[in-house]
């Protein structure tokens, strides 16, 4: 009877040992995704708040846009960056990767300046909030589903790879149908690659140390980033209303 009282004993303290790591790798993969999407929703407000200071801005946007040839500057700039940040993530401080996630955010904030020109102001504010709800939802479903959603992962991203070479081929044609074919099929792509992204960076934070946390925070935050601002942008070619 001593002997099953103690092994008794010993199977709870294991069981409880088992719960208790389990909630403390659960808290702390909590609190590391909420630093990517913290760090992601600084991201965004940067972008906000440089499209807006230029947009009423005439001496900015005199300085920006008179000339092709700094725009384009401008786009190489942002991808100069992303190549950077992506590629020398292991290389580089945790402060180096966020700060170049905040000047992607600002460059970005800087070439989207004319879709203020382009679709009213009502209509950029209601995108916008169809894009978070949106992005709030596939992210939380990402987050918490047990389904593992590297296949779709995959798909999508092929998906994209060809959704890309669509859209220069449509630069040439101009086509209004296939504009608007794109643009729906942009929505569901980034609707997926928003859930494949976050359960993805879940994962990675279960794989991380405390260490890294911080580089993973910053190339998480760029990941959903990309998603949240490119969701918005094809939602906005078919929410938007033109001046």
């Amino acid at each position: 009877m001593n002997e099953l009282n103690y092994l008794n004993g010993q199977q709870g303290y294991g069981s409880a040992s088992a719960m208790q790591a389990e909630l403390s790798m659960s808290s702390y993969i909590a609190k590391t995704m909420q630093r990517v999407f913290g760090k992601m929703f600084l991201g965004i407000l940067v972008t906000a708040f440089v499209s807006l200071g230029i947009a009423s801005s005439p001496s900015l946007l005199e300085m920006i846009f008179s000339s092709r040839a700094i725009f384009w500057v401008l786009i190489i700039a942002q991808f100069g960056v992303v190549i950077w940040l992506s590629a020398g993530i292991n290389k580089m401080s945790a402060t180096t990767a966020s700060l170049l996630f905040y000047v992607y955010s600002a460059l970005t904030g800087v070439t989207l300046t004319p879709i203020f020109f382009v679709y009213t102001g009502d209509s950029i504010v209601k995108t916008f909030f169809i894009t978070s709800a949106t992005f709030g939802v596939m992210a939380a479903y990402g987050y918490i589903t047990k389904k593992d959603l590297s296949k779709m992962g995959s798909i999508l991203f092929m998906a994209l790879i060809g959704l890309i070479v669509v859209s220069l081929v449509n630069f040439f044609l101009a086509s209004p149908a296939l504009t608007w074919a794109i643009s729906l099929a942009g929505v569901a792509i980034f609707v997926g690659l928003t859930a494949w992204d976050t359960q993805k960076i879940k994962q990675m934070a279960l794989e991380t140390d405390e260490q890294n946390v911080g580089k993973l925070a910053a190339i998480g935050a760029l990941t959903l980033y990309l998603d949240f601002i490119n969701l918005f942008l094809y939602l906005l070619r078919i929410f938007g209303s033109r001046r």
